[in-house]
């Protein structure tokens, strides 16, 4: 029978799991809400040129 805590024990995550994560954490990555955002802002500007 496996014995799951004595399992978790010897656990080491990968080395590529850590830098992806690194990665991904790292990178300023536009959403959504930021081109909504940049949207509104340029239909404003193009309001105000009117």
């Amino acid at each position: 029978m496996i014995n799951y805590e004595e399992e978790l024990k010897k656990f080491k995550p990968s080395l590529d799991v850590d830098e992806a994560e690194g990665a991904i954490y790292s990178r300023d990555l536009t959403d959504v809400i930021d081109i909504l955002k940049e949207m509104l802002k340029e239909t404003s500007e193009k309001e105000k040129d009117r």
